[in-house]
């Protein structure tokens, strides 16, 4: 078997003992005759399925019995819809803008209230996360809204905003499952499952119990209330069965390795690899201040775009794949999930040492 390291940004790496077992099972489920892919959401073959996935991702993160889980279809994208048709009370929203995803959820929700956005670091195309210990939060603001990890810039919030008593949403789709969280710290977190835990097609939202109402907008479509998922344990319609199925086996490949405490030390060791050599490297450097760099996605550029095209088609011609930083920003990008090996940071560091030695 020939497998390349996978740095995209998502879909991403799974656990290769996850695929494996995944594969042992794609035909013939635990002797239902059946795969999870052909199986009625409806049957309790599945209902287990979805039971377990919630039962186990809970208690990886230690979410309060006052907080929902929800499976929600459409990844984080249709998040940034979700997330002021249904909390919006006074229709205004406060935005923290540390990169384009958190720059694309403030422009949806201009649709359905007042944006103010309290905080940026676009001034320096999003080399940093600013202050937040003292922000201008209006005092009529629904919720204070952050992407706490920017997956095309590369930065992470190292400490949460001071949301002055303000409800705090996080889009934490790069970071999900990376490290311990606070869950009651935030009135909602949400995830798009493709680049940390799961296959694409699906969000987990978490959600604290009194932000869930029934009378939102009577124009949102059913399916965009948060009630309509917690009223009927995400199974209103059908869902993403087979999302929802390998994030279960995620969420047990997590336990196995001893939670997110563990899985935290991992990835702040995988990641000083990489940060210690870009840091002492000639040819290329890190576009993030050291402060707020992502475990998650390493971005580094050589200064000329056409080097920066030589050593992404180097690297793949190496079995280093999607090593191509967003289109958006160009440069390079490593994301290091944590499905990346170690091994796997090595061999990255081990091929750009020989490519800087050899094209110095």
């Amino acid at each position: 078997m020939s497998r390349v390291y996978n740095f995209s940004a998502g879909p991403a790496m799974m656990p290769l003992p996850v695929l494996e077992e995944i594969q042992k099972e794609l035909i013939d489920y635990k002797g239902s005759g059946m795969s999870v892919m052909e199986m009625s959401h409806r049957s309790k073959v599945f209902q287990t399925i979805a039971d377990e996935a919630e039962a186990d991702l809970r208690e990886l993160m230690g979410i309060p019995d006052n907080y929902k889980v929800l499976f929600v279809q459409g990844g984080g994208t249709l998040q940034f819809a979700m997330v002021p048709i249904n909390l919006c009370k006074n229709g205004v929203f406060d935005y923290i803008v540390t990169g384009a995803w958190s720059k694309k959820a403030a422009a949806e929700a201009k649709k359905y209230g007042k944006v103010n956005v309290i905080a940026s670091s676009e001034d320096r195309n999003y080399s940093y996360v600013p202050d937040c210990s003292d922000l201008p939060i209006d005092d009529d603001a629904d919720y204070v809204y952050i992407c706490e990890n920017e997956t095309i810039h590369g930065n992470v919030f190292n400490k949460l905003p001071n949301t002055k008593g303000k409800v705090l949403v996080a889009d934490q789709s790069s970071m999900f499952l990376s490290k311990p969280v606070n869950v009651s710290d935030y009135g909602v977190i949400f995830a798009g499952v493709q680049k940390n835990v799961g296959p694409a097609g699906m969000a987990i939202v978490i959600i604290r119990e009194d932000l869930i109402k029934e009378d939102i907008d009577p124009k949102a479509p059913v399916y965009l209330s948060y009630n309509t998922h917690a009223a009927n344990d995400s199974m209103y319609n059908t869902p993403n069965c087979w999302a929802i199925y390998c994030c279960g086996k995620v969420f047990k490949y997590l336990k196995s390795l001893g939670g997110l405490e563990a899985m935290n030390k991992i990835n702040e060791d995988k990641a000083k690899i990489l940060y210690d050599y870009i840091d002492s490297s000639k040819l290329f450097k890190g576009t993030v201040d050291k402060e707020f760099r992502s475990l998650m996605n390493v971005c580094f550029v050589t200064g000329d775009a056409d080097k920066d095209a030589a050593v992404v088609a180097a690297t793949k011609a190496a079995g280093l794949d999607n090593l191509k930083g967003h289109r958006s920003v160009g440069g390079l990008r490593a994301s290091i999930y944590n499905a990346m090996p170690k091994e796997g940071v090595e061999e990255l560091v081990k091929f750009l040492k020989k490519y800087e030695e050899e094209n110095a």
